[in-house]
């Protein structure tokens, strides 16, 4: 590896982990993909382990060891020491990296990756049997943990409005333990995420649509009707507002998971792991 110390918190080699936001990562190097960033030695080996091109890493000093030697030993095992060598290293101590992020370093690892392209959502939709579709999902941490409830339970693929919150931001993908890595996903242009369109182009290519939402002819999380069949799309709005009117009642079934306590609702990560438990118990029958 190419190891730079790094002793200035204004060194150039510090800007692409704690000087550009999510959106300027997104855009990175356009028009080719752009990149993102990994927090921690195990979202980083899911990443490597998934074939994403690493393009440089930020260590601080104390983790080079514990947490920095495996994800080396895994580059060169699987991009050979060639490449290995060419990739860049920044190492610092944690005063300089906590003065730059204003925080601890998560896990004290971090590593920019080069974006793949992301899959056209009919092909995407080809084979896969179960689907989640995550609804205009803004928060980063329910982005990660619906997925990796998905990838846990059995689910075969998300699918990602436009609006909602990119898998592979920061949050997200440690929230997800590196499961978006492992979990097929696409994300869907503007154009085609528009809430009726999308449940008719669902309906269109085989899948019953559910909706996850509070209406009084919502159906529980077990029912027999609604899980039979080939192919099933679960759909989860964002928190707080969840899903807009018209796509409820162009979804196919509503599902409600009963409630005790007066409780009216789960969070909508949780809410999915109910829903998803259920659908994969149906399939080992």
């Amino acid at each position: 590896m190419n190891i730079i110390h790094i002793t200035d918190p204004k060194d150039p080699g510090l800007e692409l982990f704690t000087g550009l936001s999510e959106t300027k990562l997104y855009h990175y190097n356009e028009p080719d993909e752009g990149i993102f960033i990994a927090e921690s030695a195990y979202v980083i080996l899911r990443a490597l382990e998934a074939g994403y091109a690493p393009l440089s890493i930020l260590v601080e000093d104390s983790r080079m060891e514990a947490e920095a030697g495996p994800v080396f030993k895994m580059i060169r095992e699987k991009l050979g020491d060639a490449v290995a060598e060419g990739i860049t290293v920044y190492t610092a101590d944690t005063d300089i990296l906590s003065g730059v992020t204003g925080y601890a370093l998560v896990r004290g690892l971090w590593a920019a990756f080069k974006r793949k392209a992301v899959p056209d959502f009919y092909e995407f939709c080809k084979d896969k049997s179960k689907l989640t579709v995550l609804f205009d999902v803004v928060n980063p941490t329910n982005v990660g943990a619906i997925i990796r409830s998905a990838a846990a339970l059995g689910m075969d693929g998300a699918v990602l409005t436009y609006a909602s919150v990119d898998p592979l931001t920061r949050r997200s993908s440690r929230v997800s333990m590196g499961t978006v890595f492992q979990l097929p996903w696409t994300k869907i242009p503007k154009e085609g995420s528009a809430g009726i369109k999308l449940i008719r182009d669902l309906k269109t290519l085989g899948y019953k649509t559910v909706a996850m939402a509070l209406t009084d002819d919502s159906v529980c999380p077990d029912d027999k009707e609604m899980l039979e069949g080939e192919k099933l799309a679960v759909i989860m709005g964002t928190e707080g507002d969840g899903l807009p009117k018209e796509v409820i009642s162009e979804c196919d079934y509503r599902v409600k998971i009963p409630m005790m306590h007066g409780v009216d609702s789960l969070n909508v990560a949780a809410a999915s792991a109910v829903i998803f438990w259920e659908i994969c118990k149906q399939a080992e029958i």
